[in-house]
């Protein structure tokens, strides 16, 4: 099995979705007959109950991490997420990412969320 990740990550906070964080990622290749896409996200230091919400540009819900058990101050880490072919058109896809914590939701910053870039695979 030979995995290819995707290097190029454009992030922007769009101006429409002020309470999220836009994020282009340019795949290595188009998906092919028998491989998958998963999402790699790299998360840093964000507040005690925060949680990390996934959505494509279209509103698809794509997944939630939620880091909890990490010492304060400490970065949580790198998560997978499944990300469905259909979330992704040719070598592109569009996400939103949202922090929730205390109540409400925003944009996270670059060191909160520090990273993310889609892993292919073999489904099998």
């Amino acid at each position: 099995m030979r995995a290819f990740l995707a290097i190029l990550a454009l992030f922007a906070v769009g101006a429409h979705h002020s309470e999220s964080r836009t994020v282009n990622l340019v795949l290595p290749h188009a998906l092919r007959a028998g491989e998958t896409a998963t999402l790699l996200v790299t998360v840093g230091v964000i507040p005690r109950s925060g949680e990390i919400e996934i959505t494509t540009s279209s509103g698809h819900f794509l997944g939630v991490i939620s880091p909890y058990g990490i010492r304060p101050g400490h970065e949580s880490g790198t998560y997978a997420v499944p990300l469905p072919a259909e979330a992704i058109s040719g070598r592109r896809v569009s996400l939103l990412v949202s922090l929730r914590a205390n109540g409400k939701t925003r944009a996270p910053t670059m060191s909160e969320v520090k990273r993310v870039r889609v892993k292919i695979g073999s489904a099998g």
